[in-house]
């Protein structure tokens, strides 16, 4: 574990920790990935610890298509993506591989559709009756795709009338959740190599999109209610000879720092680079190392940001945001080398980090000095990320299964529980409910 020298001065006065402003408290909606913080925390509300097909379901709706999106709700519906494959025989497939460049080694770790069409549907947080089905785009040939991805990766999100849907170099959508119709779409290519997977976020009058390529990384603004470009800012140049080594896949958050600067936290290949809103100008950044194809959302706290760096050898960083420029050399306050996820994103609450790793071993770290409090093998594969109910974590594995688990420093498994299909998709919680994705169906458990 890297530890500047500072950090010890930094760490004696950081005094009580608390998770980032905004947390969902009784929350009616569900507007955005991790819901209405971004975090993944929920409190003043309650979810069964144990349950299955037949022990809390209040229903279960199955899904067409093929979508690691999570669900979003606001004001009783439930908006859901989906992309509906027509699949190549496979000898199609193997002509369809080699015809887009891929080299015959690299073809089982890659998935490939003739068509997919781009859907969004509409369910009733009530009774899961579905309530509409909205036709997107058709596209024809679509990219290859890593088969543990899907076409349908990036979580929409909810603002006021409309819902923003997300399909990376696909296309961008604004809908409106009272007609149903198409406001307006936009697509701005980008070579993603395996899929897309970034989620949009609202930011005031902008839809901010990370566009991390193979052939190019940068970040746009879309007017919200037009979707013209409002900004685009090209990344910091990358040290690597490969655009795999340049993707990425980070959903941003924003923050205002101590000293009211209002901050676009937007996780790339290589660096972590905060941006002002308002016209897209670098505020400062810092190089995280050779990471890439980052997926975990950043978290923040008391002038913290807190990420994983993605693929390769993940790691852990805190990082100090009132700095300026390269901060590289002076704000880092931690790191850890050990048990980070390349996929599953962090949740930091009262003190602590708690993080589980792409094979099931969960982690718990001090929040001011990156010291670790505890490890757990869970067991099995995790692409989902954790969601924290009330005094509780909720991890979602890809076989299905929901390990729970207690808070705090004496943490304890305290239930497992098994759903069918694949959990690849983070959950909701409404009104004491949690609406769960899986690859088949979606759930009501309450």
């Amino acid at each position: 574990m890297y530890r500047p020298a500072y950090c010890f001065a930094v760490c004696a006065v950081v005094g009580a920790w608390v998770a980032s402003a905004g947390t969902a408290s009784s929350a009616e909606s569900w507007s955005q990935f991790r819901g209405p913080s971004g975090d993944g925390i929920v409190i003043d509300q309650s979810v069964p610890l144990e349950f299955g097909e037949k022990n809390h379901v209040v229903w279960k709706t199955p899904l067409p298509g093929k979508a690691w999106s999570s669900p979003v709700i606001a004001e009783g519906v439930i908006w859901v993506t989906s992309a509906i494959e027509v699949f190549p025989t496979d000898e199609e497939r193997k002509e369809m591989l080699a015809a887009a460049g891929i080299e015959e080694k690299k073809f089982k770790q890659l998935a490939i559709a003739k068509t997919i069409q781009l859907k969004l549907m509409a369910l009733e947080f009530e009774s899961g009756k579905l309530l509409d089905t909205i036709d997107l785009a058709e596209i024809e040939r679509p990219d290859p795709i890593h088969s543990l991805n899907s076409y349908a990766s990036p979580t929409p999100v909810i603002d006021g009338q409309n819902v923003y849907c997300h399909f990376g170099t696909y296309g961008t959508f604004c809908v409106s959740r009272k007609s149903h119709e198409i406001v307006w779409q936009r697509r701005l290519p980008l070579e993603h190599s395996v899929g897309p997977g970034s989620s949009p976020l609202i930011d005031g009058a902008n839809l901010i999109l990370i566009q991390d390529g193979m052939e190019r990384q940068y970040v746009a603004a879309l007017d919200k209610l037009t979707g013209e470009t409002v900004w685009e800012t090209d990344r910091p140049q990358i040290d690597a000879s490969s655009g795999e080594q340049k993707k990425s896949y980070c959903t941003p958050i924003k923050i205002t720092d101590d000293l009211g600067r209002e901050q676009l936290i937007c996780m790339g290949s290589q660096w972590m680079v905060a941006y002002n809103p308002k016209d897209g100008s670098e505020i400062w950044k810092v190089n995280h190392g050779t990471g890439f194809s980052v997926v975990p959302r950043p978290v923040y706290g008391d002038g913290v940001v807190y990420f994983a760096t993605g693929f390769g050898k993940p790691q852990l960083w805190a990082v100090k945001v009132d700095g300026s420029g390269d901060v590289t050399e002076t704000h880092v306050v931690w790191t850890v080398a050990k048990g980070i996820p390349a996929k599953p994103s962090p949740i930091l609450h009262q003190g602590l980090i708690y993080v589980i790793d792409d094979n099931g071993v969960a982690s718990c770290f001090e929040a001011a000095t990156g010291d670790s409090v505890w490890k757990k093998r869970i067991g099995g594969n995790f692409s989902a990320s954790p969601l924290l109910v009330g005094d509780r974590i909720y991890f979602g594995s890809h076989d299905g299964v929901v390990t729970v688990v207690s808070l705090g420093r004496e943490s304890e498994v305290i239930a497992e529980n098994q759903l069918e299909g694949q959990i690849m998709a983070s959950p909701a919680v409404v009104d004491d409910s949690m609406i769960l994705r899986t690859s088949d169906a979606i759930y009501r458990i309450q």
